[in-house]
């Protein structure tokens, strides 16, 4: 069974400004052990994932109507 996508919402960049935009929306991967550790794994606007500070981002959750918008076509 494949886990839904989970989104967070960028509420501050500082000290990231190049792979952060506050306001933004961005997906979020589970990893246990980082958010032990008051991090979370984000896909940044690299594209890739990577632990910032949990502090920077609210979960948000997206109405299952507008999940594909989300979806990266280019995956």
């Amino acid at each position: 069974m494949t886990r839904p996508r989970q989104y967070s919402l960028c509420i501050e960049n500082r000290g990231y400004a190049a792979a952060l935009e506050p306001r933004k929306i961005y997906q979020r991967i589970q990893d246990p052990a980082a958010q032990k550790l008051g991090l979370v794994r984000i896909v940044d606007e690299s594209g890739e994932d990577y632990l910032y500070p949990e502090a920077l981002f609210v979960p948000i959750e997206v109405p299952r109507e507008a999940a594909g918008v989300f979806v990266n076509k280019s995956a």
